[in-house]
């Protein structure tokens, strides 16, 4: 049996990546001051971050139906047997939704996972799924694997700016504007379903150092005994030596484990900003 692994680039995984490690990756759509642009396709992470911060207006989107099916029917006739997709959680996107109903065309042969996951926790779904389809597992059974562990996973995420929050209708214009006079830096949580906001800071050392301590917290409760954790570190920062910086105070916040760096997904960081900063931490099968 031979089966393929599909996502799309919510998982912080781009289309060339997917090519080295042999996941294929759906690019999503997304808009900068009404101009449509492929995640990782035509418009690079720092491109996208700086285009933010000087004022662009951006939003994302989901492919075409047409798009999806297209793309189950490429992988499909290049001589996989079956294939998983793992879109976005279905708690921030409709993108589930529409591919489990477009996939009921397909006899079983495309099964969609419903894994709660986005950005660095949804990389390490994917990659555990590449390993398990790897070792000859049937795709309803990885699917099945993937939506058993799906809450063994949280994002913490610190936002530098409120204009965001502002936008999207999660503050009041004034209590965003008060925010910034104050340099108040929310620090956000994801458990799978949503991001809710967690704690404030004053000063972004302050958010770093305080979400630095919330995950070793919850590193506690997810590592397995004898094991490591999947750590991954994510952000928009649009400063090559903060973006440095940031993933050193990880990897020295979490030695031994398996720690690595990949870009905030588009369809988080048009929610936060650019210079949002966190941690992915993932229970390693």
């Amino acid at each position: 049996m031979k089966t393929a692994i599909l996502t799309d680039s919510n998982s912080g995984i781009f289309p060339r990546e997917g090519d080295r490690l042999g996941i294929f990756v759906m690019p999503m759509p997304v808009l900068l001051d009404g101009q449509e642009y492929f995640e990782g396709v035509d418009l690079t992470p720092q491109d996208f971050y700086r285009r933010m911060a000087e004022g662009a207006d951006a939003s994302t989107s989901q492919p075409s139906p047409g798009d999806v099916t297209s793309m189950f029917d490429r992988i499909l006739s290049r001589g996989y047997d079956e294939l998983v997709y793992i879109p976005m959680s279905s708690g921030l996107s409709s993108s589930y939704q529409t591919a489990r109903i477009l996939a009921e065309e397909y006899e079983g042969r495309v099964q969609v996972a419903n894994n709660h996951r986005v950005s660095i926790t949804l990389y390490a779904s994917v990659l555990q799924a590449k390993t398990l389809a790897d070792r000859g597992m049937e795709a309803n059974k990885i699917r099945a694997a993937l939506e058993a562990a799906a809450m063994d996973s949280v994002i913490y995420l610190g936002v530098n700016t409120l204009k965001y929050f502002k936008k999207n209708g999660r503050c009041t214009p004034a209590v965003a504007a008060l925010g910034d006079a104050l340099n108040l830096k929310p620090l956000l949580v994801c458990r799978g379903e949503r991001f809710d906001r967690c704690g404030l800071s004053r000063s972004v050392p302050a958010c770093q150092r305080a979400l630095l301590e919330r995950a070793r917290d919850a590193s506690d409760t997810l590592r397995p005994v004898g094991g490591r954790l999947d750590v991954g570190v994510a952000s928009s920062l649009t400063d090559p030596e903060a973006e440095k910086d940031w993933e050193r105070q990880v990897r020295e916040a979490f030695p031994g484990d398996h720690v690595h760096y990949e870009p905030l997904s588009f369809s988080v960081a048009c929610h936060t900003g650019p210079n949002a900063f966190g941690i992915g931490i993932s229970r390693q099968a």
